[in-house]
């Protein structure tokens, strides 16, 4: 079985590239979220651990919707761990750490969509000014990750659903990390990645 790689491998060698994700994946994954977040509060629920391709490493966001609004959303932007632990990982966090939101109760999960995006790896941008930086995302392809200093945010693809402009968007991520919307561009770093999403009772988005 293919295992992420382990602190004693060998100094300049690459982590084993994934493969692709099956079309049953958004099955898979959800029901580990599931299940891993009904274990907190419990509740045995079976799921189905044994696919070799969740032992690859691998990054993920759990989103949960209780009773159609937004009750939790926890992800990690870089792969360091098999996906099958941070799937697990980010819906306990998401249900009960995310400090936006009360902790999920047993009858709230029983109300709950689980939404599981696997991301890409983030690819650094490199633009002149903001108007570079706006005509080359991709409205509904694009998640974007803004750092400056030591604060970081990300939008995922998903949001340009709520905001298709693309200057609304960069402003939005701008606002999440604590700046102005009018903030200087010139001034943070960018990186953008793509996801496969799986929505619970959905397609692969």
């Amino acid at each position: 079985m293919p295992r992420s790689p382990s602190p004693s491998r060998p100094q300049g060698s690459e982590a084993p590239r994934p493969p692709p994700l099956p079309d049953d994946a958004g099955e898979v994954l959800i029901g580990l979220a599931r299940a891993a977040i009904a274990d907190e509060l419990g509740v045995d629920v079976a799921a189905d651990a044994s696919p070799p391709w969740l032992h690859f490493d691998g990054a993920c966001f759990v989103t949960l919707t209780t009773a159609g609004r937004l009750s939790g959303c926890i992800g990690s932007l870089e792969a360091e761990r098999p996906l099958l632990a941070d799937v697990r990982s980010n819906a306990r966090a998401a249900a009960f750490r995310d400090r936006r939101f009360p902790r999920l109760t047993e009858l709230e999960l029983e109300h709950t969509t689980v939404d599981v995006a696997v991301l890409s790896g983030a690819s650094p941008m490199a633009f002149t000014d903001e108007e570079d930086a706006l005509g080359q995302l991709r409205p509904h392809v694009d998640g974007v990750v803004l750092a400056y200093g030591d604060r970081r945010a990300t939008l995922l693809p998903r949001v340009w659903g709520h905001l298709p402009d693309p200057r609304d968007f960069l402003a939005a991520l701008k606002q999440k990390a604590g700046l102005p919307r009018t903030f200087s561009i010139d001034q943070v770093r960018l990186s953008r990645f793509t996801v496969s999403e799986f929505r619970e009772g959905g397609d692969r988005g």
